[in-house]
C-alpha cells in the first residue's frame, strides 16, 4: 500500500540546506490505468476473444508457412493480371492528376477570392475524399462494366481527390509577390499564374503525382474483389480455394513490383527536387 502511495505521491527531497521539495505527481500511473480501461472497453465492445486468439492463433503461422513456399508454376497466370493492375494504376493516376491541376487552382483561397465558390469546391472535394476507393470501384462496376475500366475510373477519382487537396494547400503557401506584380503591370490572372506560380509548384505537383501512383498500385490490388479487374480477382480466387502457396507467389510478385515502382518514383522525385 505504501509503495502504491509513493508511486502516486513521490517522497519529498531534502536539499543540503535542509529545505524540502515536493516533486510533482507522476501522470504515468493514470495514463497506464486509462490505457488498460480503454483496452478492456474496446475488447468488450468489439467482442474480442483472447481465448480464441490463444486457441486458433497457431493457424496464422500454418498459413504463413504455406505462403512462404510459393508455387512458381503459376507465374504465367499471374503476369497478365499484374500487368493489367500496373496499367490501370498508371492510367488512373495520369487522368486523376491532370484533372486535379485546374481544380486545385480554383480551390486555392489566394487565387479564388469568391468565398461561396471556394466553399462549394472544397465541400465537393471533401465528399470525394471521404468515399473509399473500393466503394468507388463498386459503383463504377454498376455504372459501366466489370473489368479494368471500372478500376481505372475508381483510381482516377481517388487520385483526383488526393492531388487536389495536396496541391491547393501548396499553392496557398507560395510567395504571391511575383503574381501580384504581374497583375499590376497588366497581365491577366492566367498569364500571371503561368509565369509566376506554375514554376513554384510544378516540381511539387509531379512529386505528388508520383506519390499517388505508389499508393494506387497497392490500392488496385484489391479492386478485383468487386469486379474491377487486375490481380485482385486472381488473389480472391486463390484465397477462396485456400491455395496459400499460390497466394504467396502472387504476393511475392506484387511485392517486387511495388519495390521497383517505389524506387523509380523516389529517383524521379529526387531529380525533381
Amino acid at each position: 500500500m505504501k509503495r502504491m502511495r509513493d508511486l502516486f505521491q513521490p517522497k519529498k527531497i531534502t536539499l543540503d540546506n535542509g529545505k524540502e521539495i515536493q516533486p510533482p505527481r507522476s501522470v504515468a500511473p493514470f495514463i497506464l490505468i486509462g490505457l488498460a480501461l480503454a483496452l478492456w472497453g474496446a475488447a468488450t465492445i468489439t467482442g474480442f476473444d483472447f481465448n480464441a486468439l490463444m486457441r486458433r492463433g497457431n493457424q496464422f503461422f500454418i498459413i504463413l508457412k504455406d505462403m512462404l513456399s510459393p508455387d512458381w508454376s503459376i507465374i504465367d497466370q499471374i503476369i497478365p493480371p499484374l500487368v493489367e493492375t500496373i496499367k490501370m494504376s498508371i492510367l488512373g493516376s495520369i487522368i486523376g492528376s491532370l484533372l486535379a491541376f485546374p481544380v486545385a487552382i480554383l480551390s486555392s483561397s489566394n487565387i479564388n477570392k469568391s468565398k461561396c465558390s471556394l466553399w462549394i469546391m472544397r465541400f465537393i472535394l471533401s465528399i470525394v475524399r471521404t468515399i473509399p476507393t473500393l466503394i468507388i470501384a463498386l459503383f463504377a462496376t454498376y455504372v459501366f462494366v466489370l473489368g479494368t475500366f471500372a478500376g481505372t475510373v475508381a483510381i482516377s477519382i481517388f487520385t483526383f481527390g488526393i492531388v487536389v487537396k495536396m496541391l491547393y494547400e501548396k499553392i496557398e503557401t507560395i510567395d504571391m509577390g511575383p503574381f501580384e506584380a504581374m497583375e499590376a503591370v497588366g497581365a491577366t490572372k492566367l498569364e500571371a499564374f503561368q509565369s509566376a506560380i506554375t514554376p513554384q509548384i510544378l516540381p511539387n505537383y509531379f512529386s505528388m503525382c508520383l506519390y499517388t501512383l505508389e499508393i494506387n498500385v497497392r490500392a488496385a490490388t484489391i479492386l478485383g474483389y468487386v469486379g474491377a479487374g487486375g490481380i485482385g480477382l486472381l488473389l480472391k480466387e486463390k484465397l477462396g480455394w485456400r491455395q496459400y502457396d499460390q497466394v504467396g507467389m502472387i504476393l511475392l510478385l506484387l511485392f517486387v513490383t511495388i519495390i521497383v515502382i517505389e524506387n523509380i518514383s523516389r529517383y524521379i522525385r529526387e531529380r525533381l527536387g
